[in-house]
């Protein structure tokens, strides 16, 4: 199952920074995606969940950006870079649906795969300040 979530997570971002990038359409561009990449379908629910939620709560999790990395402005931050920031804090503040050292790990990997050569550490870094603060302000949610 992890790899399967892992290729998901890997569309949601191609999605996303498609998305991001020249402003298609979610729907159009997620179909465009699942037709050259094929995911099984507890795959392809969880790539469309993770799109539509980073964009629905957009806003917040760019604030959620700006408070943990407040020497980059949301955007002045790559593409790449901005969108899985995007992708793992909602994973991480907002949808709970995985620990929070998986969701890191997860985006250090995407980040490993798609970044620049200082996107790990720097993806990294960003949420583990994020991870520092919910474990402080709500302990078992780090686990």
């Amino acid at each position: 199952m992890t790899g399967g979530r892992r290729r998901a997570r890997t569309v949601a971002i191609q999605a996303l920074y498609e998305i991001d990038s020249v402003g298609h359409d979610p729907d159009a561009t997620l179909q465009h995606l699942f037709n050259e990449i094929k995911l099984n379908e507890e795959s392809t629910a969880f790539a469309t969940d993770l799109v539509k939620g980073v964009i629905r709560f957009k806003e917040k999790l760019d604030t959620q950006i700006h408070r943990f990395a407040p020497a980059w402005p949301v955007s002045q931050i790559g593409v790449i870079d901005r969108n899985i920031l995007r992708l793992a804090i909602y994973e991480i503040l907002i949808d709970n649906k995985v620990p929070v050292k998986v969701a890191i790990n997860e985006a250090v990997e995407l980040a490993k795969n798609y970044g620049e050569d200082n996107s790990p550490k720097f993806i990294n870094g960003v949420l583990g300040a994020v991870s520092a603060t919910i474990t402080k302000e709500n302990p078992e949610q780090g686990e």
